[in-house]
């Protein structure tokens, strides 16, 4: 993906698909990353960059040990 944007909308037109395949397993999957994309991008509004899945869990888990940053 370009930007995240694009991403939104491909995860919308994959969830519809897989609605209509009857595939709820993915439609849960999908429905759990396009929240995360969401909030990521409206905790982000300046950055249109397509966020990796470990951004999108760090912004939404600031305290988690994987997302620590240390100075030193």
């Amino acid at each position: 993906m370009n930007n995240i944007d694009e991403h939104i909308q491909k995860d919308q037109s994959e969830i519809e698909a897989a609605r209509a395949a009857g595939d709820m397993a993915k439609v849960r999957h999908l429905e759990e990353e396009l929240q995360g994309l969401k909030e990521y991008k409206e905790h982000h509004p300046e950055d249109s960059h397509d966020p990796s899945p470990l951004e999108v869990y760090c912004d939404l888990n600031p305290e988690a040990p994987e997302c620590r940053v240390y100075d030193d």
